[in-house]
């Protein structure tokens, strides 16, 4: 059997002020590394076999975190980069609701429709990304695999692997350093945890909204 495993990243300042990220490479605050160490510490109890990252250093901290205590390399992937969000990368939700409110209230309503301004779609992702899963799955076959992204990469993934269209991407929540975890089994990937954030207790705080 299969195992994979999909990680949110620990939390940046961005995510705290309510900045969109995409592809900027914003760092791990410092609650972000404690929530990177204490989710290593948690599935340092599970062998794992593989662990792959976006290139963003906040996915690549947060995958050291784990890989490190499995003496595993982190495989840096660029098929799980973040959304790109175009024109609304670097801005807060209220600017953007300032300069763009017919698209960010389509953002809200229908996300599956919305491609950012010199940005990307969600199907733009999902098409290059759920191939990357599903070469992972072939390949690997049994065993245990960790993949470490962002919010809207992990929730198109999520949607993908659920047999979920785009629609469905306000249906899912994930919080900085949540885990997912999927079986593979006869062909079937069935979703046996989700948004798992049972080791962040220590450094448990009003959790932000899903952003």
């Amino acid at each position: 059997m299969l195992e994979i495993i999909l990680a949110r990243h620990g939390e940046t300042d961005w995510n705290a002020a309510g900045i969109f990220r995409g592809r900027a490479d914003v760092d791990l605050n410092e609650t972000g590394m404690r929530q990177a160490e204490l989710l290593g510490e948690y599935l340092s109890g599970d062998k794992i076999d593989s662990v792959y990252s976006s290139p963003l250093k906040r996915a690549v901290k947060t995958a050291r975190a784990v890989a490190g205590r499995q003496a595993l390399e982190v495989n840096i992937v660029q098929n799980l980069i973040d959304f790109d969000y175009g024109e609304w990368q670097g801005l807060s939700r209220q600017e953007v609701r300032e300069k763009y409110p017919e698209l960010n209230q389509d953002w809200t309503d229908l996300p599956e429709q919305v491609k950012m301004p010199r940005g990307e779609s969600l199907e733009d992702f999902r098409n290059r990304a759920v191939p990357f899963v599903e070469d992972t799955m072939l390949k690997c076959e049994e065993g245990r695999v960790v993949l470490v992204s962002h919010r809207v990469v992990n929730k198109v993934l999520i949607c993908a692997m659920l047999g979920l269209d785009n629609s469905h991407f306000w249906n899912i929540r994930l919080d900085n350093c949540g885990i997912t975890r999927f079986s593979y089994e006869g062909n079937r990937l069935i979703l046996t945890r989700h948004n798992d954030t049972t080791c962040l207790q220590t450094v448990r705080k009003a959790p932000l909204d899903d952003f």
